[in-house]
């Protein structure tokens, strides 16, 4: 496989996210959640403070595409008091590192986690820098007459699923990311106390590229830095995985004819499985299930019961 068609594979395979939302306090939201916004880092963010790409912020459905991210920002949605069980997810948007996609379809899982007393604290974590031109045929529309994307398939070694592993810009970006995504699991375990949040259960939720992160805070493996469990949305590693000594249970979600991202999910839970580590796959014929939370919400929430991520019984 040629870069070129590395670079096509990653864009069509990561791009599709189900972002983070209710980045603008929604109505719908006011009722269970409390909005924060707070930076990531006192001063420029280490590694991107000569990036010369200002912040481009697209409107889209309830929500917001951001490209050239380089201050990173976290967006807190703590659940009302009443119902707060001391769960917290770290949520990270997907969108191949390129645009972070923080569209209203994750308003709805932003809602739902918050109405069964989980805080959810959303990571803009930094992305590639992108030209006027590049955004503009990035946010281009589809010729009408276009068929369904296609995925082509790549050798998968040690559950990574990086389409694009020879390009220096992004692996700098991943790079970068992860210790955004490092950083923001130890911003919300200093303020555990004040924000109701047992320190012990703060995972992440990553979607498509947001799950490479996850997995690489995971590998890093720093002391308070590291997710006490992850859940994954079309989100496969990016890097080589080895199987932590302590590792973390896995909620993994895909589709069938995701190409690159549905083997790389499948090989991270053949790994964890071979070595009798927690790990939930679910693999869905179903277009576009991963614009809902239909389909999965309720599981992922018996699921953080079972591994006694929630504490508080369903109401």
């Amino acid at each position: 496989m040629t870069r070129k068609d590395s670079e096509v594979i990653f864009r069509k395979a990561m791009l599709p996210s189900l972002g983070a939302a209710c980045l603008a306090f929604l109505p719908s939201c006011a009722a269970s959640a409390q909005q924060h916004t707070f930076n990531l880092y006192d001063g420029p963010a280490a590694g991107s403070q000569d990036w010369p790409e200002p912040l481009v912020v697209h409107s889209t459905d309830g929500g917001e595409d951001r490209y050239n991210t380089t201050e990173p920002r976290l967006q807190v949605f703590l659940p009302g008091p009443d119902k707060a069980d001391g769960a917290a997810i770290v949520m990270l948007p997907g969108g191949g590192l390129r645009v972070l996609g923080m569209g209203g379809d994750m308003h709805d899982t932003i809602a739902l986690l918050n109405g069964q007393g989980i805080a959810v604290i959303v990571l803009e974590y930094r992305t590639l820098q992108r030209t006027p031109e590049e955004i503009a045929r990035a946010t281009a529309p589809r010729p009408p007459a276009s068929g369904p994307i296609e995925f082509p398939s790549m050798e998968i070694s040690n559950a990574n699923a990086n389409p694009s592993p020879d390009d220096p810009a992004l692996n700098e970006v991943l790079r970068l990311a992860t210790m955004d995504g490092q950083a923001a699991l130890r911003f919300v375990r200093n303020r555990a106390a004040e924000w109701g949040i047992d320190p012990d259960r703060v995972g992440m939720f990553g979607t498509s590229a947001g799950g490479g992160v996850a997995f690489g805070a995971m590998m890093a493996g720093e002391d308070g830095a590291t997710p006490d469990f992850i859940i994954s949305n079309f989100g496969p590693a990016l890097q080589d995985i080895a199987v932590p000594e302590d590792a973390p249970p896995l909620f993994l979600i895909t589709e069938s004819w995701h190409g690159p991202v549905t083997d790389g999910l499948i090989a991270l839970f053949q790994m964890w499985i071979a070595e009798s580590e927690p790990a939930e796959l679910h693999v869905y014929d179903v277009p576009n299930f991963t614009m809902t939370h239909d389909l999965w919400g309720g599981r992922l929430l018996d699921w953080m019961r079972e591994r006694e991520l929630l504490e508080r019984t369903a109401e």
